[in-house]
């Protein structure tokens, strides 16, 4: 049975939209030519990273991180950003007893703005930074199972990624379901692992309530 429910955060439960645009102004190019080249390099199966490098070689985004955060223009986002769903989502999946939590690759900054707005909300909040491993590496999901006071086959954890989400949490044993927001989702959608892997593959957060219940009533 699945007995607890994991959250990736950008693109899963955050709109990264208002984010990436951010990014765009701080590079000095038009957003609409970010966002194209972040999707070719998607399309490619290249890291999300190298955009960054197709406008500026050898861009180091962490230390553009902080002279963002030092020129007042720090990473941010806030309830504005977060999909429509969630919220009910979370409230849907609580009061059917699961346990919930959220994990992803982010920063410790962007771990303190998760707790603010989830602390009454999710068992449990963690990050890559936190603790010291990043998906897609098996440590991150080793992380995850082990603060997860169930076994590792009661846990179902969603993200909008196959490569980073859907794969590595399967590999450690996970079920997965893939939701289909975002570029890296809609971009992988139709390929046989997007097919093959998760789960579930959901359109929205609110269909997971009764996904899980039909699963759960389905297992022997």
């Amino acid at each position: 049975m699945i007995r607890a429910v994991v959250f990736d955060v950008g693109e899963c439960l955050v709109d990264e939209t208002r984010e990436y645009g951010t990014w765009a102004d701080w590079l000095g190019v038009p957003r609409h030519t970010f966002h194209a080249m972040f999707g070719a390099v998607i399309a490619q199966g290249r890291d999300y990273r190298e955009t960054f490098q197709e406008f500026r070689p050898g861009f180091d985004l962490y230390a553009e991180r902080e002279k963002r955060a030092a020129a007042g223009h720090p990473e941010s986002f806030g309830e504005d950003d977060l999909y429509g769903d969630v919220r009910p989502a979370l409230q849907r999946l609580r009061a059917d007893g699961l346990w919930l939590g959220i994990a992803g690759n982010q920063t410790v900054r962007a771990g303190g703005i998760l707790r603010e707005l989830f602390s009454g909300d999710v068992d449990l909040i963690g990050t890559s930074d936190d603790w010291g491993a990043s998906k897609p590496d098996p440590e991150f999901f080793k992380r995850v199972a082990a603060v997860v006071p169930f076994e590792v086959g009661e846990i179902l954890y969603v993200g909008d990624r196959c490569d980073n989400d859907i794969r590595p949490a399967g590999q450690a044993g996970m079920h997965t379901a893939l939701v289909r927001r975002g570029p890296w989702a809609r971009i992988q959608w139709n390929s046989s692992e997007a097919e093959r892997l998760p789960t579930f593959r959901v359109e929205s957060l609110a269909e997971l309530t009764a996904r899980i219940a039909e699963f759960n009533a389905s297992t022997p």
